[in-house]
């Protein structure tokens, strides 16, 4: 009984660690370090720190899901996928965090609620099965690269920092798809897919706000 109320205390600390943090340190180089930062208007600046925003509330739904999965499942093997992605997801919250910094915006307030909420769809689909947890990361890595395809098609052509910054949050998350793929995940069923997609853009939608 003890050990599961510690785990609830330390995942209790990692989420509120992931919802509000703005430390702007990561593993790798910020990709937008060596970008010129050009002039942009305040429509446009606006519009980045929104999807940047959306993007940060993204990377805190990743930790959560992931944390979720490896609590759930005791294959060591898949801990060890789950923990590296994790990592690497924790580089594009410190990104995302710094980018919004620079364009002197905020994280989304509803952080909080969105580490919940994916936090317990990481446990149901860990206890669901191995195949089935690592298809759920298949499937959600694939709509979030889907969704930051949409970012760069959006963002002002000025927005040179951001636009490093996606795509190479989009090649890690491309490559997650794969490795899970290859590791054995199973193809979620259409509603569980499209119940994904739904979460999604009730956070997408709301986060570019506030």
């Amino acid at each position: 009984m003890t050990d599961i109320i510690d785990q609830i205390i330390i995942e209790f600390d990692k989420g509120l660690q992931s919802s509000f943090s703005n430390r702007e340190e990561s593993k790798r180089a910020y990709p937008g370090e060596l970008v010129a930062e050009k002039s942009m208007n305040e429509d446009e600046r606006n519009h980045s720190a929104g999807l940047m925003r959306v993007n940060h509330a993204g990377e805190v739904c990743a930790q959560a899901l992931y944390r979720g999965q490896s609590i759930a499942t005791q294959n060591k093997t898949l801990k060890e996928h789950l923990t590296k992605a994790a990592e690497e997801e924790e580089d594009h919250l410190y990104w995302c965090n710094k980018r919004l910094n620079e364009l002197q915006s905020n994280s989304s307030v509803l952080n909080p609620i969105w580490y919940g909420v994916s936090f317990s769809m990481g446990v149901l689909s860990g206890l669901a099965g191995d195949k089935w947890s690592l298809g759920f990361v298949e499937e959600t890595e694939k709509q979030v690269v889907k969704h930051l395809d949409s970012h760069l098609d959006a963002v002002s052509k000025n927005d040179k920092r951001s636009k490093k910054i996606i795509k190479q949050m989009r090649k890690d998350e491309d490559t997650h798809a794969e490795e899970a793929k290859e590791a054995g995940a199973s193809e979620l069923p259409q509603e569980v897919k499209e119940g994904m997609s739904l979460v999604a853009k009730v956070m997408t939608s709301t986060s570019y706000y506030i």
